[in-house]
C-alpha cells in the first residue's frame, strides 16, 4: 500500500473507533435543565434551557398576549408581541407569586420572567394605558 492510503485508512480506522466510542460525530447530550418549577420562579427564560421546548399554551383575545410553557422546566412567562408602547407584562400563578416585566418605552415584542407552573396553574397578563389583557389560564 502507498503511504497517503495507509494514512487515509489509518484516519478512518480511528474515526470509526471514536464514533464507536461515541467521543466523536455522536450527537451531542441534551443539555440539563437549568431549574425546574419553583426554582425558575423570577428568571430570565433565555438565559436557560426553558426555552428550547418552549409552546405557546393560551393567547389572549385581543392584543395576543401569550403564556409561554415549558414542559422540561414545568415553568411559564408571557410574550407580548407588538405591545404598544410603556406596556408592562404579568405573569402569576395560583400559588399568588407573580412578577412584573416593564416592555420597551417604545413598544415592541417582550417576555416576561419565568414563574413556577409545576402542579400550579399560570397566567399571563399584558397591560398598556388604561387597558389590559390577560390569557387563560394553564
Amino acid at each position: 500500500m502507498k503511504s497517503s492510503t495507509k494514512s487515509k485508512l489509518s484516519v478512518a480506522v480511528t474515526a470509526a473507533a471514536l464514533v464507536a466510542g461515541g467521543l466523536l460525530g455522536a450527537p451531542a447530550a441534551s443539555a440539563a435543565t437549568s431549574c425546574l418549577g419553583s426554582t425558575c420562579n423570577g428568571l430570565n427564560p433565555a438565559n436557560t434551557t426553558c426555552q428550547n421546548d418552549a409552546r405557546t399554551v393560551q393567547t389572549g383575545a385581543f392584543r395576543g398576549v401569550e403564556l409561554r410553557y415549558s414542559p422540561s422546566c414545568r415553568a411559564a412567562w408571557g410574550r407580548f408581541p407588538n405591545a404598544p408602547k410603556n406596556s408592562k407584562l404579568e405573569i402569576k400563578n395560583s400559588q399568588d407569586k407573580k412578577y412584573t416585566t416593564n416592555g420597551p418605552s417604545g413598544g415592541g415584542t417582550f417576555f416576561s420572567v419565568m414563574i413556577n407552573d409545576k402542579d400550579v396553574t399560570a397566567w399571563a397578563c399584558g397591560y398598556w394605558d388604561t387597558q389590559g389583557e390577560c390569557t387563560g389560564g394553564y
